[in-house]
């Protein structure tokens, strides 16, 4: 019966430590530069029915359920999503500095519930030439700092975020 009990206080010790060590936030994001002025990507970037054409969680479930509240491209503007394979969830702006970046709220309900802050941000290389920056951020809560120490955020969303930003430039640049 002890020996149960050190066992137990053990894994209870183990997780404790675990999730006092594990990372606290997270911080994703990738960039391209698109050979189109500021003003012409920042216009398209803003709007989230737009991020159908190039997002890759689009490409993996097209036919996923979708739908729009509000005034795409303004602030209250939500797109929800619904599929088997890119889960539940929505994204609402937050916050517009116009021509400059667009900041949002990911809020995911499955597979797993979540928050994140989201923004696309324009930032002028030359007078044709647009460096785009797509991330999302936010806090791990217990359990997630545990299981943070076991997978990395940046390897699992970065490379989806640069294909979605090399979509988006083939997409911008042919127009």
């Amino acid at each position: 019966m002890t020996t149960i009990l050190y066992i137990i206080l053990g894994i209870v010790i183990l997780i404790v430590i675990l999730s006092i060590i594990g990372p606290k936030h997270y911080d994703v994001s990738r960039s391209i530069e698109i050979a189109r002025p500021k003003a012409e990507v920042f216009e398209y970037l803003k709007y989230l029915k737009n991020q159908q054409k190039w997002s890759p969680w689009d490409k993996k479930e097209p036919d996923m359920e979708k739908r729009f509240t509000g005034t795409d491209g303004e602030i209250g503007a939500i797109s929800y999503w619904k599929g088997k394979k890119v889960g539940e969830g929505e994204q609402e702006i937050m916050k517009i500095v116009e021509g400059e970046r667009m900041e949002g709220e990911l809020r995911f309900m499955k597979p797993f519930k979540s928050t994140s802050d989201c923004y696309l941000i324009a930032e002028e290389l030359a007078p044709k030439s647009t460096k785009v920056i797509w991330g999302f951020k936010g806090k791990n809560a217990f359990p997630m700092t545990i299981m943070a120490l076991f997978m990395n955020m940046d390897k699992m969303v970065g490379k989806d975020f640069e294909e979605g930003l090399s979509d988006l430039k083939v997409l911008l640049e042919k127009s």
